[in-house]
Order: structure tokens, then sequence, then C-alpha cells
């Protein structure tokens, strides 16, 4: 999916995707990528996350958060197939236009599978938990099959990455009720609309977002991946979930420097 004749992502950007990007803080494209591109690999994932998977507690003991999905991270280095996969280039391609960038590297893979009667996923912002020194980095939502509204798709609040209220917590109850509020009284309006396979949504890291729960008898399945700019820099760890990120995600980065470690290849660059 490299060939930019047939590449898909030119036919987003001519129709000026990257500045509602810039605008909204998020895009839902639809019938990015083929449908038979997407179940080239789907079997693959979902085999890696049941192998990776490590929460197995029974639903009704889990936290919200725990209810919210199944969250398993770089799959990529433990499948060649998914590698492929999250390796496409067109679609780092597409995150470097969206962001303005001169390329992307990976900050990392994530599966989010929200089983069924699987709990909804609370407003939040992903970069509360990511020690990155700036804001240029995104994040594609790529579900595995069609995903309408009684599974979970994901909605988000646009405009919402300019709104600093709510950055400094963590995904809870309270920090669902505290951040819904907020986002009503400023005036975001929340979007919210099925996915059909082959779509696909980038949202900023400061875009505040959430998911329905999934009550359908069949798991909602989206692999993520998360861009940073090809220059980002990483910053001071400033809570827990920063230095956990730091340890798991860039082990060896150093504040102030380019996060340039094996985990964190460069996936596009124009030059």
């Amino acid at each position: 999916m490299s060939n930019r004749k047939t590449d898909p992502i030119s036919a987003f950007v001519d129709a000026g995707k990257a500045g509602a990007y810039l605008e909204d803080g998020f895009v839902h494209i639809e019938s990015l990528l083929p449908t038979g591109y997407i179940t080239r690999y789907a079997d693959e994932i979902t085999r890696k996350v049941k192998e990776l998977n490590t929460l197995h507690i029974p639903m009704e003991e889990r936290n919200t958060y725990q209810k919210a999905f199944i969250q398993v991270t770089n799959l990529w280095r433990y499948s060649e197939l998914v590698r492929e996969f999250v390796f496409n280039e067109s679609l780092a391609r597409a995150a470097t236009a969206l962001m303005g960038t001169r390329g992307v590297r990976m900050y990392h893979d994530q599966a989010l599978y929200k089983e069924p009667s699987g709990g909804f996923t609370p407003w939040h912002a992903d970069q509360f938990y990511w020690p990155l020194a700036s804001e240029k980095c995104v994040t594609a939502w790529i579900p595995l099959q069609d995903t309408p509204m009684e599974m979970g798709p994901l909605a988000f609040s646009k405009g919402s990455h300019r709104f600093t209220f709510g950055r400094d917590l963590p995904i809870s109850d309270e920090s669902e009720q505290q951040i819904q509020d907020a986002l009503k009284a400023r005036g975001f309006p929340t979007i919210e609309k099925p996915f059909n396979l082959g779509d696909v949504s980038f949202h900023a890291g400061w875009t505040f977002h959430r998911a329905g729960p999934n009550t359908t008898d069949l798991p909602r399945k989206v692999m993520t991946i998360i861009y940073m700019d090809i220059d980002m820099k990483l910053k001071q760890p400033e809570n827990a979930y920063h230095q956990a990120d730091l340890d798991a995600w860039c082990p060896g980065a150093v504040p102030g420097k380019i996060i340039d470690t094996e985990l964190n290849p460069v996936l596009f660059s124009k030059l």
C-alpha cells in the first residue's frame, strides 16, 4: 500500500482532511482501507491478543478501566504479520500529513478488544499518560469488523484538543463525570457514529474521547497505532504513568532528547 498512484491516503489529504483534523482534533475517514486488506491481518491480531492477554478476572470483579476493554500492546514485536500491518507506510504517511511533520515514529501499537458485556470507556485524553514533549502525536483507530453503535464505537469531543481542563485526570468513574460536565458546559459537540470495516479514525493526543459499552454478543475488535513526530523529544516524567510509559515504550530515552530507541522506529520520513 505504498504506491502513491493507488494510495487512498492521497485522496483524503486532497479532500482537506488534514485541515479538518487540525481544526477538530480528529478525523473519521470512511473506506480508507480495503476490507480485504484488514481481514488479511485480523485473525492474526486476534490470535496474538488471546495469547498475550493477562486480564482474566471475571467481568463483575473488574474496575471501570478493566471493564472497558482487553488491552494488549506492541503486538508488532511478537508477530511478523502484525508487524507488517502496523508498519503500513500509507497509514504512517497519513499521520505525517495530518500533523504536518516531516515524518513519524512508532510510540506503540495497542489492541483494544471490548468483550461482550464490556463496559463503557470513560472520557479521557491519551496524552495524560504519555511523556511526550509536544502535542504532535496521533492515534489511528482501526476496527477489525463493522462497529455499530451497539458495539461501542469511538466518540470524539470536537475541538477539545484545545481544552486544558481534565488533562491531569486518569481514566476513572470520577473523571468521566467531571470531564463530561466540563465539555458540555463549554459547548464541545460529541461526534459519535458507527464505523464500517475499512473506516479509520485519527485523533490527537489531547482530544477527549470515549466509547459506549458493547451490548452485543460479539467482541469489538480494534487495532490502534500511535504515531509521534519523528523529532519528538522525551518530557521529564511528571507522574507515575509517564514513568511507566517511559520504561515500557521508550526505554533508554533521555529527557530533552529525541525519542530514538529500538522500540520507536521511523515509520515514514519525507527525507
